[in-house]
């Protein structure tokens, strides 16, 4: 199967965030090691989910290229809503297990069984890390949104989630260094496995809302606004607009009210050559369903067609599609 660039480009992309999540986990790693610092162990943990993550996310990128066929006709893409979701079941998972090193930690400090090492050199290491998070995490989202991919894009948010995870933990670290109240460290990993939950939660909400196919207030909005910038003239009005979403793909289906006089191949072709524009002028990759409805002659005070042999009524204005007009469930 012959691959599109903009697909080679996400998996050159998915590639990338899996190399460098192995890089910044090592670092990690030895920051812990260093300075046996209960909250720059769960740093080093959520680094672990990054990094399945990132596994994750570059075997759903590479299934959801495939094309559609006859078991799937609306294509794979579905399968990077199903890395989004599994990413924050992961990092759920994630917070359950730093939860509790935290209050084993705690444990093991109130019985007197756990020093801190040097903790200087550890948070120096971790901070790189996290500044490499940093740029890993917006990059990863940037590059999702720019080739319309939710997989990616759930990754760069769970780095950058990192990002400031190690952020907050270097506050914390700070303080332990400068009070000497080592007891913070273990409570700093528990603020961390409670920030961890919510991101969680909301990625794994977010996609299990796409699963679903709830409808998506923002595309919905983009697409009206480009209807009205590509409408012709013979384009009366629109409704049962409804969108279906596929990982990247879109797929659009809406209603058109056309003149009543125009031959079936004049509107199909008006329809198929409106879609088109649409799809381009809102900048989605997909494909947009019409289905063609007369006028009737009943729209003649809203419809701006010069020269129409079956007028009842002057043109009085011609309003905008509007997205309560659009979501109609019939002829408005």
């Amino acid at each position: 199967m012959a691959r599109t660039s903009s697909q080679r480009v996400r998996i050159r992309v998915a590639l990338v965030s899996l190399g460098a999540g192995l890089g910044i986990l090592a670092l990690k790693y030895a920051a812990y090691l260093v300075s046996g610092s209960t909250a720059l162990k769960s740093d080093a943990i959520e680094s672990v989910v990054n990094v399945v993550a990132a596994t994750f996310a570059l075997g759903a990128i590479l299934f959801a290229g495939k094309p559609a066929d006859r078991e799937h006709p609306y294509g794979h893409g579905k399968i990077e809503h199903f890395s989004a979701a599994f990413e924050g079941g992961l990092i759920s998972l994630a917070a359950v297990f730093i939860a509790w090193e935290a209050v084993s930690a705690l444990w093991a400090q109130w019985h007197g069984l756990v020093q801190l090492k040097d903790l200087g050199m550890g948070l120096s290491i971790n901070l790189v890390a996290g500044a490499l998070n940093g740029l890993l995490g917006w990059w990863l989202v940037r590059m999702g949104r720019h080739q319309h991919s939710k997989a990616l894009e759930a990754d760069g948010q769970h780095v950058l989630s990192d990002f400031w995870t190690t952020l907050g933990i270097a506050g914390g670290l700070l303080l332990v260094k400068l009070t000497g109240l080592q007891v913070l460290d273990p409570l700093m990993a528990l603020v961390v496995a409670l920030h961890l939950a919510a991101t969680g939660y909301r990625l794994v909400k977010a996609s299990s809302q796409a699963l679903l196919d709830v409808e998506d207030p923002e595309l919905l909005a983009v697409l009206v606004k480009a209807m009205n910038q590509v409408r012709p003239p013979d384009l009366v009005a629109v409704h049962e607009l409804r969108t279906l979403r596929s990982g990247r793909y879109t797929h659009v289906d809406i209603h058109m009210v056309l003149p009543e006089f125009l031959t079936i191949a004049q509107g199909h072709d008006l329809a198929d050559q409106f879609g088109q524009q649409v799809l381009a002028e809102a900048a989605i990759e997909g494909e947009l369903h019409t289905h063609v409805d007369p006028c009737q002659r009943a729209w003649c005070t809203g419809c701006a067609l010069a020269d129409c042999p079956v007028r009842q009524a002057p043109l009085a204005f011609q309003r905008p599609i509007t997205l309560d007009h659009a979501l109609e469930p019939g002829a408005v």
